[in-house]
């Protein structure tokens, strides 16, 4: 009897709610969010990648030398090929909150990608030698043997606007010691890039 009646009470909800309830699933979906007191304290090396939505590539990078001739060379390629989506999510967020990474130390790359077809990429080379200082200037930087994001598939006509937002609360990320790295995109198509590089002089 039981069973009847939840599928009577199944069978009576209007399909135009049940639609409802499948769009807030869909924009549940391309919600990215660090919070609470995720990796507060932590130290070291700390890589995120995080994406919600479609064809989102991410990559955090990290190459470190030491030697009479050290070097590092980091090549990254990030690239989509005829993909196609039809359209974009009524929403998509990318957020920070909480206590989260709160005294953390070391190096942090942080990717967080809420959408559709969206490159983001964190790089971090450092070096101790013994040939003195080298200065890496914007050239050297945007070559491509250090870093490459392109190439994006079609998303599609007729792309809702929806709502995006992404932000870091002004709670998260504090005492945080070191070098951070922080992607955040909510969109469509959207790429971005950390690059670091350093050359330090060791000891004779």
């Amino acid at each position: 009897m039981k069973r009847a009646v939840l599928l009577a009470a199944w069978l009576a909800v209007p399909a135009v709610a049940l639609a409802d309830d499948y769009s807030g699933m869909l924009a549940y979906l391309d919600v990215t969010r660090i919070d609470g007191r995720a990796l507060a304290g932590a130290s070291g090396a700390i890589a995120i990648n995080q994406a919600a939505g479609d064809l989102n590539i991410q990559a955090n990078l990290h190459g470190m030398a030491s030697g009479d001739r050290a070097d590092v060379a980091i090549v990254a390629r990030q690239q989509h090929s005829n993909d196609v989506v039809l359209s974009a999510p009524l929403e998509a967020s990318a957020h920070i909150a909480g206590q989260a990474l709160a005294g953390a130390s070391g190096i942090a790359s942080i990717n967080q990608a809420s959408g559709i077809a969206n490159t983001t990429l964190n790089v971090v080379s450092a070096t101790l030698a013994r040939q003195g200082i080298r200065e890496s200037d914007d050239t050297a930087l945007a070559a491509s043997d250090i870093a490459s994001a392109g190439g994006q598939g079609d998303t599609g006509d007729g792309v809702a606007a929806g709502i995006r937002s992404v932000g870091v609360s002004s709670t998260a990320l504090r005492g945080f010691d070191g070098v951070l790295q922080l992607n955040q995109i909510a969109g469509a198509r959207n790429d971005t890039a950390n690059v670091l590089g350093l050359v330090v002089q060791g000891n004779p």
